[in-house]
C-alpha cells in the first residue's frame, strides 16, 4: 500500500490517478482536508470529536469537499461517511507516535499540495504541522501538560508543552473547544486572541436522551449483570489524571458511612497509568463493589447514562468535558469537580465537589445516594444545560472558520 490509496467504496482500493481526479471535480467549494490518525482507533475524546463533528458536517450539504486521511485499520470506521467524502488511507506503519508525527510533517504536506486542498483540519494539538502547504485550522482540546504533573511520560510532556507550542504557532487559526482552553492557548502557546476562535463540542441529542429507566435497567442488567444502583465514571482508566484512585476512596468511605448497596462503575480503555487503578480497585475492601467494564462501545452510552444513578466526574483537568453533558441529556444527575473547563461547560447543574479532597468527594456520593429529590434537581438541571450544546452548531461554526481561512488569503505555498 502506496503513500496515496484511494479505497472506492465497496470495493478493493482503486488507483490513484481515477480517484484523483473524482476529487478535483466535486462541487465549486473549498476542498477541506483532514486528518483523523489521532483518534486512537475510535476510543478517544478526540475520536468522538471528529466522528460527530464530520457527521455533522455532512448533515449541512454545504458545497464544501471534504477529504480525510484515515489510517488503514481505522477505514471501517469512517463508513458512515460515504460515498460523501474521499478518503485517503495512511498505511499502518505511520500508527506509531513517532512516525505519525514524521508522517504529518513530511508526507501529508506533500499530498496537500497534490490534492490541491484549500483548508488542512488537524484535530489536535499532538499533530499539527510546521509546513504550511495550504491554510490550516488546528483544534486545541486542552493544554493538560501544563496543568498536570505526570499526566504523560518526559517526551510526551516535552513534546505537548514546547514542540506543540511551535507547530500551533504556525497555524492559521485554532479551534479552541472551551473558552478555558482558548486563555490558556494564549497564556501559555502567545497565539493573539485574533488567531483563536471558540468553538464548544456538541451533543448528538437524538441519541443522548432521557429513556425509561426500567428499559435501561434491564438492558445493562443484562448485559453486564449491574442490578444495583451503582454511581458510574466514563473516561479511559489515565493515572494520575483521571483520578480514580481518590474516587475508590471517596467510595470507600460512602460505603463505611452508609453501608449502602450501591456499586461504583467505570466505563474506560485502559491508558496511562491504569496498572495503578486496577491493582487500587483489586485491593480495595469493596472489591466486589467496583467494576470496570472496560471501553464501552459509542452506541451503548446512553443506556449505560439512562441506568445510573448518579455519574460522576472528579477528573483532575478538562478542555471540555463531554461524558457529563452526555448524562445530563440522559436524564442522569452529575457530580463533577470544576476543574479546566469544567465549571464553564457545566455551570451550576452539577454537585461540585474539590476532585483531591476525599471526604468532599464522599461528602456528595453520599448526600446524593439518600436523597432521591436532590438527584431529581440536578437531574433537571442537567437536562437543561445539556441542551445548549449541539453539534449542528459547532459544525456550523467549523465550516465558517474554513471560510473565513480560506477568504483571508493565508494559503501560503499552495
Amino acid at each position: 500500500m502506496n503513500d496515496l490509496d484511494w479505497p472506492s467504496q465497496g470495493r478493493k482500493s482503486a488507483g490513484a490517478g481515477s480517484e484523483m481526479e473524482k476529487v478535483e471535480t466535486k462541487g465549486p467549494g473549498a476542498h477541506i482536508g483532514i486528518s483523523t490518525s489521532v483518534i486512537q482507533r475510535g476510543k478517544s475524546g478526540v475520536g468522538q470529536y471528529v466522528f460527530a463533528l464530520l457527521r455533522a458536517i455532512l448533515e449541512k450539504k454545504s458545497d464544501e469537499r471534504l477529504t480525510l486521511f484515515v489510517l488503514a485499520e481505522d477505514l471501517p470506521l469512517f463508513e458512515f461517511a460515504r460515498p460523501r467524502v474521499s478518503i485517503v488511507t495512511v498505511p499502518e506503519k505511520f500508527r506509531p507516535a513517532t512516525k505519525n508525527i514524521a508522517w504529518h510533517q513530511t508526507h501529508l504536506p506533500r499530498l496537500t499540495k497534490q490534492l490541491k486542498l484549500d483548508v488542512l483540519h488537524i484535530p489536535s494539538y499532538r499533530r499539527l504541522l510546521w509546513p504550511r502547504p495550504c491554510a490550516l485550522v488546528g483544534t486545541i482540546h486542552d493544554l493538560a501538560p501544563f496543568h498536570v504533573a505526570g499526566k504523560y511520560d518526559w517526551k510526551r510532556m516535552f513534546y505537548g508543552r514546547v514542540i506543540a507550542r511551535r507547530l500551533a504557532q504556525r497555524q492559521n487559526r485554532i479551534i479552541a473547544i472551551s473558552k478555558n482552553t482558548a486563555r490558556d492557548v494564549q497564556k501559555f502557546f502567545s497565539i493573539p486572541e485574533g488567531r483563536i476562535t471558540v468553538i464548544h463540542n456538541g451533543l448528538d441529542h437524538r441519541r443522548f436522551r432521557p429513556i425509561p429507566k426500567a428499559e435501561a435497567t434491564r438492558a445493562v442488567s443484562a448485559k453486564h449483570g449491574l442490578e444495583k444502583p451503582f454511581f458510574l465514571y466514563v473516561a479511559r482508566l489515565e493515572h494520575p489524571a483521571k483520578n480514580h484512585v481518590r474516587l475508590i476512596a471517596a467510595f470507600e468511605k460512602f460505603k463505611e458511612t452508609t453501608r449502602s448497596d450501591w456499586q461504583l462503575v467505570f466505563g474506560g480503555s485502559d491508558w496511562h497509568g491504569a496498572e495503578v487503578v486496577h491493582a487500587v480497585m483489586k485491593q480495595s475492601r469493596f472489591a466486589s463493589d467496583i467494576r470496570s467494564l472496560g471501553f464501552v462501545p459509542d452506541d451503548e452510552l446512553p443506556t449505560l447514562y439512562g441506568a445510573a444513578s448518579v455519574f460522576v466526574y472528579p477528573s483532575l483537568f478538562e478542555g471540555f468535558g463531554l461524558p457529563p453533558v452526555e448524562a445530563m441529556a440522559c436524564g442522569c444527575p452529575v457530580i463533577s469537580s470544576a476543574r479546566g473547563s469544567l465549571e464553564e461547560v457545566l455551570g451550576e447543574s452539577a454537585a461540585i465537589v474539590d476532585p483531591e479532597n476525599v471526604p468532599s468527594m464522599a461528602s456528595q456520593l453520599t448526600a446524593l445516594a439518600l436523597d432521591e429529590a436532590l438527584r431529581g434537581k440536578f437531574a433537571r438541571l442537567g437536562f437543561q444545560q445539556a441542551a445548549k450544546f449541539d453539534w449542528n452548531r459547532t459544525a456550523l461554526r467549523t465550516l465558517e472558520v474554513y471560510k473565513q481561512v480560506v477568504s483571508e488569503g493565508k494559503r501560503a505555498n499552495c
